[in-house]
């Protein structure tokens, strides 16, 4: 079952803890001096914040699921559909261990698809605060060129 995903970069997580908890009717599921995760079943979103980003807003939004044939099955979707993306196996980003893939939709928004394998005690394995998300990556939706930040 897929799962949307938001990812918003916050300049005071304890006051966006506050908001979110009484948004959600819940405190979130996994708490951290940098970052925060609500897993809310209706509507059913992974919805999460960080103090990671360069400025506060949107940082990233996608999708969850919870099997490698999900997986597998939304990145045909996308090369089906031409339109380029990024594969990390195994990444290690906001405490988790994940596959995924990354696009950019064409404002410029990127979009983590993603089934996560584990927890992780750390944040990932890269301490960037500049530009995206830890492990967010970079991709040209209309050519082939893409990037990670912290590959």
């Amino acid at each position: 079952m897929k799962r949307f995903h938001v990812h918003v970069s916050v300049d005071d997580l304890d006051a966006n803890v506050r908001f979110y908890s009484a948004i959600f009717g819940a405190p979130p599921a996994v708490l951290k001096p940098d970052y925060a995760k609500w897993m809310v079943d209706d509507p059913r979103i992974n919805f999460a914040i960080s103090r990671r980003g360069v400025k506060a807003g949107v940082d990233h939004l996608g999708v969850q699921v919870d099997s490698d044939s999900e997986l597998t099955a939304l990145r045909e979707q996308v090369a089906a559909a031409k339109i380029a993306r990024l594969d990390q196996a195994s990444a290690e980003c906001c405490y988790a261990r994940s596959d995924k893939y990354w696009s950019t939709d064409p404002q410029g928004i990127p979009w983590e698809t993603f089934h996560t394998l584990d927890t992780i005690p750390v944040y990932g394995k890269s301490e960037r605060t500049d530009e995206l998300a830890c492990c967010a990556a970079v991709v040209d939706s209309r050519s082939e060129k893409s990037g990670a930040c912290c590959a």
